[in-house]
């Protein structure tokens, strides 16, 4: 008796982690192709930007002097926050995405 219930655990738990490797492989390929996506923008300008996500929710100037445009949506009652950072000659240099899926 006390190995069936040592069977039944071990393969509880074998599908409980099953089940999170899918979850964190779905999560990690739409990550990669959230940055993917994002990665287009580097190199061209604030204004191209602009034009193609609209107006920014925030801009402010970060610590080494450079522009950083914050857009901010929600999905699911998640935020989701690009921030792009734009370098003195209005040139995207890099982004970052938090909670965007």
């Amino acid at each position: 008796m006390k190995k069936f219930k040592f069977i039944l655990i071990s393969l509880f738990f074998l599908f409980l982690v099953a089940g999170c490797q899918t979850i964190k492989d779905k999560t990690d390929a739409i990550v990669e192709k959230e940055n993917a996506k994002l990665s287009e923008y580097i190199g061209k300008t604030s204004s191209n930007l602009q034009m193609e996500l609209g107006k920014p929710d925030e801009d402010f100037k970060n610590d080494i002097g450079n522009l950083e445009l914050v857009y901010n949506t929600k999905k699911y009652g998640i935020l989701c926050e690009r921030r792009f950072e734009v370098d003195s000659n209005s040139m995207v240099i890099g982004f970052v995405s938090n909670g965007c899926f």
